[in-house]
């Protein structure tokens, strides 16, 4: 298991130097032979310098502090939002899936439960209202009742802010991928893996699930990248809370 998700890392930042997404790259050759997703290749050491957002120690100590807050709020919420999903449907309270992050690095995200426990067995029987990689619903009927209030209201992804105080994510990102939305990525899409993957970003702060166009959350996530500067997550934070509070663009 380890060797695949190297594999499938060493992938990524291959694409990314190739797009050129890394400031300043080099790679000089080493004898030993390596065999990544059934090409042979002569193994290549490489070093890059990465997206300055990665860099940024107050960055991270926003994610830190942000998320220590994160958390105390979900200690507070955690027994009701549980006992209202167990009493709503069968199945468990919170709700994790393999998602990929900071140049391929895959981490298991983690969220309130909002849909029927075998909501991707029925995933055939609903069709998609988006267009290309990403699947969205308004009217899916495989969300339940607490499950709709809690996207509404975002609640949902309050258990995000322990991924967060791990660094598998940071308070302002893109948005997280799956894996099976990365193996359809072209050259283009891959430039989404070259900063952390956010809590909130762009995207969730410009009409989230109105969004339905796959490339417009890519313009999106890249214009984040484009934008950057340590002040810029706390701007996105405060659109965040308003987008929140005004119930803008979630189901």
């Amino acid at each position: 298991m380890k060797s695949s998700l190297y594999s499938d890392r060493e992938s990524v930042i291959l694409r990314l130097l190739i797009n050129n997404l890394a400031r300043e790259c080099t790679m000089y050759q080493t004898p030993s032979p390596r065999v990544l997703q059934g090409t042979t290749y002569k193994d290549w050491e490489l070093s890059f310098t990465e997206h300055p957002s990665v860099e940024s120690k107050f960055k991270r100590g926003l994610d830190i502090l942000g998320s220590l807050v994160g958390l105390l709020i979900l200690a507070i919420v955690f027994i009701p939002i549980a006992i209202a999903i167990k009493l709503d449907s069968p199945g468990p309270i919170l709700f994790s899936q393999e998602r990929y992050g900071l140049q391929g690095r895959v981490f298991r995200i983690w969220k309130f439960r909002s849909m029927v426990n075998d909501a991707e067995n029925l995933k055939s029987l609903v069709d998609n209202e988006a267009d290309g990689f990403v699947f969205k619903n308004k009217n899916d009927f495989r969300v339940t009742k607490v499950g709709r209030f809690l996207r509404s209201s975002s609640l949902d992804e309050l258990p995000q802010f322990w991924n967060v105080l791990m660094g598998d994510m940071s308070l302002v990102g893109t948005r997280p991928p799956t894996a099976d939305e990365v193996a359809k990525y072209n050259n283009r899409h891959w430039q989404r893996l070259n900063v952390k993957p956010g809590l909130t970003g762009e995207w969730q702060v410009n009409g989230r699930s109105h969004v339905k166009d796959f490339e417009k959350i890519v313009d999106l996530d890249l214009q984040y990248q484009s934008n950057w500067h340590p002040l810029y997550d706390l701007q996105v934070i405060v659109k965040t809370i308003y987008v929140i509070f005004g119930k803008i663009g979630a189901f």
